[in-house]
């Protein structure tokens, strides 16, 4: 019932009428991890139907963790980083470097499932396997390089600092990057010496245990990364542990700030990547190609479920005509539909409340004002299975204001905003008049211009003639309600650490009494 090579499947217990396509896929055997192998909670009373967002169909039960799951993950987590921590840095980097092997290696496959689970387009889901395995691999080379710094003292004296670990992390995922988020919180941890329990997105659970699989057999101490699952309450169980010693969540700003308040009570260090509605500033000195290339990047990746895309395009009035021209004949021809299809690209929405909520700011937009000039309906594929899927038009609004919904709230949908502008002050100002402050992107042939809006645009990352462009060795991470903390390159070995200062006399001690 599995494709010959798909060794994870057989562990996963995913069974298939075929080899994974729409579906078809059924999961079974349960989907918490710790202690070395797959739980199922004892209480599965509570369980929740998984969708298929390309099919509508119920593609497994989320058997949600309490209290006993969470303390026993924890207990394991704890075990296995007392071990974990006293590797030296290159004996953890091997092992690691072995887990990224085994996921390259079974890239397709976890794409695949990936695809299943959460609705992209396959070409999307290989991406992020890629980016997966290369974040662990780029943890795996800065493991070895953790070290501190010697400081001389008087009469010979001398003090060092140490970077120690934390102790037991917990990543909180979200559905739109299910394995991938998983990557990023957990390669920095075990890197840095600590463990790891992990929440995936009650939607989108599948694929988090398969990681958990890998690196078990890549030969990480039993434990080291547990996965449990669930939804509110399961996180909050996770946030109010005692034995819980930093917590990195990816996801909305309510739920970034009640996770704040959890793990302010037992003073644990969080990370949080939150929410955007990011600017992209197209001047009209740019070479179009690309400035619209860079627009629809920034707007329908992962059918615009991105918390950086650039939803609000400011396009410099003179070239507003032939912008949108271009723009909205390329949109027209995105193939939407069968996600697994090397063809498509633009999958399902992940939900059908998710696709109303969508559908529903694009009719509140059209109500104040806005002109929709392509997409923005529900679309129902040719193809008889995908009847019952999340599926929708990209939609490009025209006539657009900055007090409009639709440009100041975050859709999380394939729904470009365009809004025009005359100066390079008047864009800066409106760009950064936003609670967010995750990205934002500049088009533009001026070199001076390009670094002088990019310094006073507030945002974490800022792109140049190129938007969504995310390398695991660059940092990632918010200005104001977007949050705080990064993900990715060295400064995050940081956010998973501490400095301890180490204070040596070499002479006597000078008393005061």
């Amino acid at each position: 019932c599995c494709c010959p090579s798909s060794g994870i499947s057989l562990v996963l217990g995913l069974h298939r009428r075929s080899c994974a396509s729409t579906g078809t896929l059924e999961v079974k055997g349960p989907l918490s991890f710790w202690g070395g192998g797959r739980v199922n909670p004892l209480d599965t009373k509570k369980a929740e139907p998984v969708y298929e967002p390309a099919t509508g169909r119920v593609l497994c039960d989320m058997v949600p963790c309490g209290p006993d799951e969470v303390e026993q993950a924890v207990k394991n987590a704890h075990a296995a980083y007392l071990k974990w921590s006293k590797l030296a840095g290159m004996e953890r980097a091997r092992v690691m470097l072995e887990a990224a092997r085994i996921i390259r290696e079974q890239r397709d496959e976890i794409a695949k499932v990936e695809v299943i689970n959460n609705g992209k387009s396959i070409t999307e889901a290989r991406v992020d396997i890629d980016v997966a395995w290369q974040c662990i691999e780029y943890y795996a080379g800065l493991a070895g390089t953790l070290s501190g710094q010697h400081i001389q003292l008087p009469g010979g004296s001398f003090a060092y600092t140490r970077r120690e670990p934390l102790g037991v992390c917990v990543g909180i995922g979200a559905w739109n990057y299910p394995f991938q988020i998983a990557a990023w919180k957990s390669a920095p941890a075990l890197a840095c010496g600590n463990a790891m329990v992990f929440k995936p997105s009650p939607m989108t659970p599948v694929t988090a245990v398969m990681l958990a699989e890998i690196y078990a057999q890549a030969g990480v101490p039993e434990g080291l990364f547990n996965v449990v699952q669930g939804g509110a309450e399961t996180g909050s169980l996770l946030c109010h542990h005692p034995m819980v010693a930093k917590v990195s969540f990816t996801g909305s700003v309510p739920t970034g700030k009640k996770i704040m308040e959890m793990s302010a009570k037992g003073v644990k260090p969080v990370t949080l990547e939150l929410g955007g509605k990011s600017p992209l500033i197209i001047f009209k000195d740019s070479e179009l190609e690309n400035a619209v290339k860079g627009a629809l990047m920034a707007n329908f990746l992962s059918q615009g479920e991105v918390c950086c895309n650039g939803t609000r395009v400011f396009v410099q009035r003179e070239i507003m005509p032939q912008f949108l021209e271009e723009v909205v004949k390329r949109t027209k021809a995105i193939p939407v539909g069968d996600p697994l299809l090397d063809g498509t690209r633009m999958g399902a929405l992940i939900s059908r409340p998710h696709l109303e909520r969508v559908l529903g700011f694009i009719s509140e937009a059209k109500k104040q004002g806005a002109k929709v000039l392509c997409g923005g309906e529900p679309f129902v594929p040719s193809d008889s299975k995908l009847k019952g899927g999340y599926f929708m038009t990209p939609c490009v609004l025209d006539n657009c204001r900055d007090d409009m919904t639709c440009v100041k709230e975050e859709i999380f949908g394939p729904v470009m905003s365009v809004l025009p502008f005359d100066t390079e002050e008047e864009v800066i100002e409106r760009a950064n008049n936003t609670t967010f402050g995750l990205a934002a992107g500049v088009f533009t042939r001026d070199v001076a211009r390009a670094h002088r809006v990019a310094e006073n645009l507030q945002a974490g990352t800022c792109f140049i003639n190129n938007y969504n462009i995310s390398p695991v060795e660059v940092p990632f991470g918010g200005y104001k309600m977007s949050g705080f903390g990064r993900e990715n390159g060295q400064v995050t070995i940081e956010y998973y650490s501490q400095l301890k200062t180490v204070v040596v006399e070499m002479g006597d001690v000078e008393s005061l009494f």
